[in-house]
């Protein structure tokens, strides 16, 4: 059984703590720790869990000796995070790793260490070849493909067309073998971009011009997705089980709605890419981190729901 590959994540923030949380309770397979032991190590020594000395650690040194702050975005804590990145995505591209697991980063760490990149999505797809990639987030309750993701909100709304739409569709689509729905055909629900879909082009013609026509592209694929929907409802809609994936057209839209029903149980996984990644659904919460506050649970979440996604793989 092949390692994940799980990167450190920014040293400034919370994601080398709850590695070693995580990693204390995760026994399914073998993980390969991404980063700077040094830091690694720091968390393991601060640690409480009752198992965290004796934790076995396998790390690949990607940097060291990174000047940072506990709890304050630098170009050092920015650089030790893409390096970390980097190399995790070489292993998973070569085959050694299984697929690839990430905790925070910070995207003014980014901007401060020259990343042209505004987070992880971006960068993995750049690493990758530069292919179409998604941002899915995966819970108990409903899952949610973005359409448009790291945009402000004028930016977005212009970048929704129909092909960008029929791809988000397709994307979702093609993710149901990750997802525990018990279907290679799942249902997909398209919400709208404005007010009650658009009230038939009362508050707004996204809905006719770019939405609908990617939807009727896709059913004609074979592809079972209908809307668009009332975005205010359809959330409630795919909670109780009439749908299985939701296509969101913005970032927000999408998100508060996973974040809400229980951020702990949701799992930010990018569709497109040539192996499996799959990230918490949190920051780096700089304002507790080094303060021994940080919870693992939605790390270990992660770790478990990529191992059930990928079986014995």
């Amino acid at each position: 059984m092949k390692p994940f590959a799980l990167t450190m994540g920014d040293p400034a923030g919370v994601g080398p703590e709850i590695i070693i949380d995580a990693l204390c309770e995760f026994g399914s397979r073998p993980v390969v720790v991404f980063g700077e032991r040094a830091i690694i190590e720091r968390a393991q020594a601060m640690s409480k869990h009752p198992k965290a000395a004796q934790l076995a650690l396998t790390i690949v040194e990607t940097s060291s000796q990174s000047a940072y702050q506990d709890g304050i975005a630098s170009p050092a804590s920015g650089r030790a995070a893409i390096k970390s990145i980097e190399a995790a995505v070489s292993a998973c591209q070569n085959g050694e790793c299984a697929a690839l697991i990430t905790t925070p980063i910070n995207k003014t760490a980014l901007k401060l260490a020259g990343s042209a990149f505004p987070g992880h999505t971006e960068m993995l797809a750049h690493l990758c070849g530069g292919a179409p990639v998604a941002m899915m987030f995966a819970s108990d309750a409903m899952n949610v493909m973005l359409t448009t993701i790291h945009l402000s909100l004028k930016d977005a709304i212009a970048a929704i067309s129909a092909e960008s739409v029929s791809r988000a569709i397709t994307q979702a689509h093609d993710a149901a073998p990750w997802l525990s729905i018990g279907t290679q055909t799942p249902k997909i629900a398209v919400a709208g971009l404005n007010p009650h879909a658009s009230e038939d082009g009362l508050f707004g013609s996204e809905e006719a011009q770019h939405i609908v026509p990617a939807i009727q592209s896709c059913r004609a694929r074979g592809i079972d997705v209908s809307g668009p929907y009332p975005p205010d409802t359809i959330f409630m809609r795919a909670k109780r089980g009439e749908f299985d994936i939701v296509v969101a057209m913005t970032h927000d839209h999408g998100l508060i709605a996973v974040k809400l029903d229980g951020i702990d149980r949701a799992v930010n996984v990018t569709v497109g890419l040539p192996f499996l990644r799959a990230s918490v659904d949190h920051g780096t919460a700089y304002d507790i981190a080094w303060q021994g506050k940080a919870s693992s649970a939605n790390l270990l979440h992660v770790l478990n729901w990529a191992h059930a996604a990928l079986g014995a793989n």
